[in-house]
């Protein structure tokens, strides 16, 4: 996990994660936190794994890890997360061992995560995403703008 961990520990990534957290103090419900990126990270792996897909643990987690910081970029600017995400993803991914191919693939994956993509590795990211969050159990469910079809009021698989 060397690459995820270059991204984890980039200087970069510390201060936009330490900044989405400050900026997302008062929100309510649906914060974007490591503990959201590692949920992701952790459900996508399982789906991954559990329908023999052959996407690599350190590409999974590097996509969670990235998918959201963009948000930063959302609250200050209004650009859209998934792209300021991926933005930002370019420029942490230099820093790492990842192939140009499995950049891209984690770039794509950003892009697309926000939607029901094409492709698998997408479509695995946007579920776990939606899945991650624990909507039975938040405080604030009435306040909530997802549909109540949408809201995970029971665990899923």
């Amino acid at each position: 996990m060397e690459n995820v961990n270059r991204i984890l520990t980039h200087p970069k990534y510390k201060s936009l994660l330490k900044e989405l957290n400050e900026l997302e103090r008062h929100r309510e419900f649906c914060n974007h936190t490591l503990e959201h990126f590692l949920d992701v990270a952790r459900i996508a792996y399982i789906t991954v794994l559990e329908e023999g897909l052959n996407y690599s643990k350190e590409v999974v987690y590097s996509i969670a890890l990235l998918h959201d910081i963009g948000r930063v970029l959302e609250y200050n600017y209004g650009v859209d997360h998934h792209e300021g995400s991926a933005i930002i993803a370019e420029e942490l991914l230099e820093e790492t061992s990842f192939s140009k191919e499995e950049k891209a693939l984690i770039i794509k994956a950003i892009k697309e995560h926000r939607r029901e993509a094409e492709d698998e590795l997408s479509k695995i990211i946007y579920k776990s995403d939606k899945l991650s969050r624990n909507c039975f159990n938040c405080k604030a469910y009435n306040k909530c703008y997802w549909k109540e079809d949408k809201k995970n009021n029971h665990i899923k698989i």
